[in-house]
């Protein structure tokens, strides 16, 4: 299987907005280009809610037989690891490798010996197009990488003979994912990244490194904008060099997932992307969520109610929700409304305070942390939820789709 060289992560809590984001990718094809959607879903994800991978993968297969859609789709098992891989072989054909956790764990000296000496020949200096000044490597470099993220290269290689022996080679998109760890790898380090993960055979068509900047849960990034080009820039050169001299896949391409709105940086992320002519993976799925309470509070009646429910319940367990986002989220709860004055606002008043418009006064981005982590608390309605969220379907579809569309694809591969 061969991702496209323009795809995009979507997906939903709740399994109900399957058309309407598609639509978003229908909507860009009219426009003449052409996107890949990729469904996923997290094992965390689905563990709070309670559904399973072959519910996504029929969400997605119901979107695309009843939109007609005829080109190529994927289900991508969102940042699993060996311990919970095998939830997910069955039902999905992408997979996103997570081997965050592994990174800093040293792997064994002789490993580490061996790869240092592989790769000793690319000490010194190396010319690498689009990359304005020559990168330097030296032997202390290639022991300093080897030892930090061999091991997790190696645990990602163990993830992936995994799946091929059970759905066999070619049959599945393979992406590995360093962007949850706590330092950027700069070039040189994705440069020898990029070679563990040949020597390991994983044929990765995605990568997801870390950069600068905080790439929080539904919020735009907040960093220096400059200096993530600078390094999305060298990341694509770094790319390009590596799939030459290691026998990487041709259209291995960068994978930007984390934080789900990153508006500020679609501009350079642009411009890179056509000086290099490269492809690109970019996941907006955690949003959509968000636009379910958007389209209930705007629908009005039960809807508002149920919004309104759940910012209060969210606003009450906050500490529980965030706990396990604590790395991606900052909120100042003194700028959080009260759950009273919550109750006394109307549709239009929630949907301002939620929505990811930085034009708009009422726009609250800690409020938007809040309720992107708090979809617990929703599932924990059960059937009030879903049956709020299907009555209303045609007023959520709407936001739904324009979210990815005008505030994603649009800022990337349109405008």
């Amino acid at each position: 299987m061969k991702l496209g060289k323009y795809s995009i992560g979507v997906g939903d809590r709740f399994g109900r907005q399957g058309k309407a984001q598609l639509q978003a990718v229908i909507d860009a094809g009219k426009k003449g280009v052409d996107i890949v959607p990729v469904w996923n879903k997290s094992h965390r994800e689905h563990s709070i809610i309670g559904t399973s991978a072959a519910d996504v993968r029929s969400e997605a297969d119901r979107a695309v037989r009843e939109l007609g859609f005829k080109s190529s789709y994927f289900v991508d098992a969102d940042h699993i690891s060996l311990k919970n891989v095998d939830l997910f072989v069955e039902s999905s054909d992408f997979f996103t490798l997570d081997v965050a956790d592994f990174i800093g764990q040293s792997a064994s000296d002789s490993d580490i010996n061996n790869f240092v000496k592989k790769y000793e020949k690319y000490t010194g200096t190396i010319e690498i197009a689009g990359i304005d000044n020559s990168v330097k490597v030296t032997k202390n470099d290639l022991t300093r990488i080897a030892q930090k993220v061999l091991f997790a290269v190696k645990e990602a290689g163990k993830i992936y003979r995994h799946i091929e022996k059970i759905k066999g080679t070619n049959n599945f998109v393979t992406e590995v994912s360093m962007d949850e760890t706590d330092q950027p790898q700069s070039p040189i380090d994705m440069l020898f990244i990029l070679a563990a993960i040949s020597d390991e055979g994983i044929a990765a068509q995605t990568i997801a490194p870390k950069f600068t900047g905080r790439f929080n849960k539904g919020v735009d990034y907040v960093g220096d904008v400059v200096q993530f080009e600078k390094e999305f820039n060298a990341d694509l050169a770094v790319i390009d060099f590596a799939v030459k001299q290691f026998g990487l896949a041709e259209n291995l391409k960068l994978s930007v997932h984390s934080g789900s709105d990153k508006f500020s940086i679609y501009k350079p992320i642009k411009k890179a992307l056509k000086k290099f002519d490269s492809g690109l993976h970019i996941k907006t799925a955690g949003t959509t969520w968000l636009e379910e309470l958007i389209g209930l509070a705007l629908a009005g009646s039960e809807g508002l109610d149920i919004a309104k429910k759940v910012y209060q319940k969210a606003l009450s367990r906050m500490d529980e929700l965030c706990g396990p986002y604590k790395t991606v989220i900052d909120i100042d709860k003194t700028k959080l409304p009260s759950a009273e004055t919550v109750m006394q606002w109307s549709g239009q008043d929630y949907a301002q305070a939620l929505r990811h418009d930085q034009s708009c006064e009422k726009y609250n981005p800690h409020l938007r942390q809040l309720l992107h982590v708090g979809y617990k608390v929703a599932a924990e309605m059960g059937k009030q939820y879903i049956t709020a969220v299907e009555k209303y379907e045609s007023v959520i579809s709407e936001h739904v789709t324009e979210n990815i569309y005008r505030r994603h694809i649009k800022p990337i591969f349109i405008d």
